[in-house]
């Protein structure tokens, strides 16, 4: 059975990593699911939905991007998957140039590329 992956992205300029990320989801040798949980409109209950959605993921991917430190909801999503004690990985959006760590990240927390062979071992637990 697939791991349930929660992912976590700038959604105003990360978007197509997000994209990106589910498209090798559904290759034939993805050890992976995501259902695409993204809130698409701040709405009063946002953060109890995410809390909801992250509660019933396996593990949380936080995409990493240039403006990423300036995500609110991506600070507020890790900080609830540490809250539930979620595994969780940042991952490198772009091979090259700066990637940002949300707000919540701990300063022991490592980005790593974005690679397929990473991506299997990351969700596989390897960190």
């Amino acid at each position: 059975m697939a791991t349930r992956v929660f992912v976590s992205y700038d959604y105003d300029n990360d978007s197509f990593l997000k994209e990106a990320l589910v498209g090798q989801s559904r290759l034939p040798d993805s050890p992976f699911a995501i259902s695409d949980y993204s809130i698409k409109v701040a709405s009063p209950g946002w953060k109890d939905e995410a809390r909801r959605r992250i509660a019933a993921s396996s593990v949380v991917a936080v995409i990493c991007g240039k403006h990423t430190h300036g995500a609110v909801g991506v600070a507020y999503e890790l900080s609830v998957a540490q809250e539930l004690g979620k595994p969780y990985f940042l991952l490198a959006g772009y091979s090259g140039g700066v990637n940002r760590k949300p707000t919540s990240a701990k300063p022991a927390d490592k980005t790593y590329n974005w690679t397929w062979a990473n991506l299997k071992l990351l969700i596989a637990g390897n960190r």
